[in-house]
């Protein structure tokens, strides 16, 4: 699906922006815990593009939906858990921290059903 494929695009622009924009700006303005709170995020966020993209690309090529159901995945849990790391460790929200798990758990999620997925296109070919 090309939409997973443009948001795994995105994703990976925005990291390595945010990476940059930590490295630069927050570094020296927020504390080195903070800061090591928004590595773990951008990283995370980085580590999922790649599968964000390849969910896309092998649905297009399949079309089984247990691709898009992990790319979906994914992409929440990027959200909720880059998303949640980003705004704790600028605004020291720590409400936002305790829903990060949450997007970790998606992860794990979606890396089950990627892995489904891998294995039934494999049957396939």
């Amino acid at each position: 699906m090309r939409l997973l494929v443009v948001i795994g695009a995105a994703f990976g622009f925005l990291a390595v922006a945010l990476g940059a924009f930590g490295a630069h700006i927050l570094d020296g303005n927020i504390s080195d815990k903070m800061l090591t709170t928004w590595e773990k995020a951008v990283k995370y966020q980085m580590f999922h593009t790649v599968p964000i993209i390849l969910a896309g690309l092998f649905y297009a090529k399949s079309h089984l939906t247990s691709f898009l159901w992990s790319g979906w995945l994914f992409i929440i849990g990027v959200l909720i858990f880059s998303g949640t790391l980003y705004f704790y460790s600028t605004m020291g929200i720590r409400f936002l921290a305790m829903l990060t798990p949450i997007g970790g758990v998606t992860f794990l999620i979606g890396w089950v059903v990627f892995g489904i997925a891998l294995v039934k296109y494999l049957d396939t070919v």
